[in-house]
Formats: C-alpha cells, sequence, structure tokens
C-alpha cells in the first residue's frame, strides 16, 4: 500500500494545478478553456483549504485569480528568495531577528530585478544588518515546498559570504536585533527545522563539500514506458 498523503502534499498537490489553471488562463482566448481552467482552480483552492484550516478557499481562489496575468507574464513559476551565512574571523555567524514574526535566521530576501543572485544576497546583508561582505561560495539551491519551510512555490537559493566590514545596525522594519553568534551560542528561536545550521557551520568551518539541492524524484513529465 502505498502511504498516506499529509498536509503539505495537499498543499504542494494545490499549488501544482493553480499553476496549471493560471498559466492557462494567462495564455488561452478561448471562453470554454477559461471555464475549465477557472473550475481547475477552484478545486485547487478546495484542497488549499482542507490542507490548511486558516484560511478559506474562496479568498485562495480570490488571490490566484489576481494574479492572472497575459501571455508570458502568465506563466506561473516560483518565486526566488537568496539568503546570506555570514561568517566573520572567529568563524560567528550573522543572524537577524525578523520583526515580524521575532525568530532568528541570516539575512534573506526575495530575489530583486536587475541584480545577480549573489548580488542579491550581499545587498540583502548590508540592508538588514549594516554589514559588507563578499561571496565564498553557493551552500543550497532548493524548493522551499519540498523542503517544507514554505507554503508557496519557492526556489531557495543560499551563499555563504564572508564579513569584509561594516558596523552591525539593524534595519528599522524588517529586524528587530542582529549580531554574531558562536555555534553553541545560538539564540532563540531558530527558524525553520534549523537544519540549515549545520550547513551553515561546515561552510564557515570549512567542511562544506558539495551544493545542497533536492534529489530528483520520478519523472512526471514522462509517459511511463517511454
Amino acid at each position: 500500500m502505498g502511504k498516506s498523503a499529509t498536509g503539505q502534499d495537499l498543499l504542494n498537490w494545490a499549488e501544482s494545478l493553480a499553476g496549471i489553471a493560471r498559466t492557462g488562463l494567462g495564455f488561452s482566448e478561448s471562453l470554454y478553456e477559461k471555464e475549465r481552467y477557472e473550475e481547475i482552480l477552484k478545486v485547487a483552492s478546495e484542497m488549499y483549504g482542507a490542507a490548511d484550516g486558516n484560511l478559506e478557499p474562496s479568498d485562495v481562489a480570490h488571490e490566484w485569480m489576481r494574479m492572472v496575468g497575459d501571455g508570458v507574464a502568465g506563466y506561473v513559476t516560483p518565486k526566488a528568495a537568496v539568503g546570506a551565512v555570514v561568517s566573520n574571523a572567529e568563524n560567528e555567524i550573522l543572524l537577524v531577528q525578523r520583526a515580524d514574526s521575532g525568530v532568528w535566521l541570516y539575512p534573506t530576501g526575495w530575489a530583486d530585478i536587475g541584480y545577480s543572485p549573489v548580488e542579491v544576497a550581499i545587498k540583502e546583508v548590508y540592508e538588514e544588518t549594516g554589514i559588507h561582505c563578499e561571496p565564498v561560495s553557493l551552500i543550497s539551491i532548493v524548493d522551499g515546498m519540498r523542503q517544507g519551510f514554505t507554503r508557496i512555490p519557492l526556489y531557495s537559493m543560499v551563499f555563504h559570504c564572508r564579513s569584509v566590514g561594516g558596523e552591525l545596525k539593524p534595519h528599522p522594519l524588517e529586524t528587530s536585533d542582529c549580531g554574531w553568534f558562536a555555534r553553541d551560542c545560538l539564540p532563540e528561536p531558530l527558524a525553520g527545522l534549523e537544519t540549515w545550521v549545520e550547513d551553515a557551520f561546515a561552510a564557515i568551518e570549512g567542511q562544506f563539500s558539495e551544493v545542497r539541492y533536492d534529489q530528483p524524484r520520478s519523472k512526471p513529465w514522462e509517459e511511463e514506458g517511454n
């Protein structure tokens, strides 16, 4: 027997269906096809609501419809977030306390148009902490929904960077506090499943060997037997 579906599975399936429907709505000019895609979107919102009891399916469907665009703009893709694990000469990590949730995490933010991923990482660090840094290596690039730390389609890229100057100064709106922390003195609560801590200090201590990424699963885009 196969394993039972989890709430995260339902969220993933709902987002996949919604992405297909929104892309179809963005590209299709047929009213008949648009009606079918709207039905798919409604079913997807019901699935999403069943997995997340805090959201009304009608609100989810309305938000998805609001994001429908035309042509290429209507092609639905994951959002991109970029983070930076910044170290200093004492092998400490730079962490910020998020103003919205109170949790501690490395500096991270949405990718901005006009900047490369590593430029976004450096910019986010300076804006959130006042620290200047330079890139060292890429630590990970993963699907946030598959990893379970987000409920929206999101690709997360995390770089290891080295501090090269600046003074600690938390962003007045985005962060409540920021600081340098040794591995045995990390603040609480930490964001997420805390699995990023091992990767972060492996990179800081020069023991990180390869970039972490999601291992491929089955190939749903291929027809069975091909």
